[in-house]
């Protein structure tokens, strides 16, 4: 019967974690991993780019919205005026209307292009508030003045 009698602690349990099935486990996913990246194409993705128009405006007029609100500025070349948005639309008609080389209003306006640009400070609103107002005067070519960040 003394033999059957364990002398000392018996099984010790492992505290320690078996690194060896997942060893396995990961060095079969890189065989799959390398074996695949080559077999897949890179694909292209299309991005939109500035374009360049056919025929440049005649000229620009530049509408700038500052820190105050309600007034803006117009500048048509080189000459700046301070208007309230109200008066806006009136004034770009007349500056398109007095564009050089043109014979008629209509033809004036159908190649000066109108410029907004505004500080970076301004309420995105007071840009919406001026391009509806600009739209709603039936002024076509309205554009976004953006400065490159490189």
């Amino acid at each position: 019967m003394a033999s059957l009698v364990s002398r000392g602690r018996g099984r010790r349990t492992i505290n320690e974690i078996n690194m060896v099935p997942f060893i396995d486990v990961m060095l079969v996913l890189l065989i799959i991993f390398m074996v695949t990246a080559p077999l897949i194409t890179p694909s292209m993705i299309d991005l939109p780019s500035i374009g360049k128009a056919a025929k440049q405006p005649d000229q620009i007029i530049q509408i700038i919205l500052g820190k105050t609100e309600g007034v803006v500025e117009m500048k048509v070349r080189d000459q700046t005026t301070p208007l309230p948005l109200k008066e806006l639309a009136s004034a770009v008609k007349r500056a398109q209307a007095s564009a050089q080389g043109a014979k008629d209003g209509v033809a004036a306006s159908a190649n000066s292009a109108v410029v907004i640009s505004a500080d970076k400070n301004v309420k995105y609103e007071s840009v919406v508030k001026v391009m509806d107002t600009l739209q709603r005067a039936g002024i076509a070519r309205v554009g976004l003045s953006v400065q490159l960040v490189n």
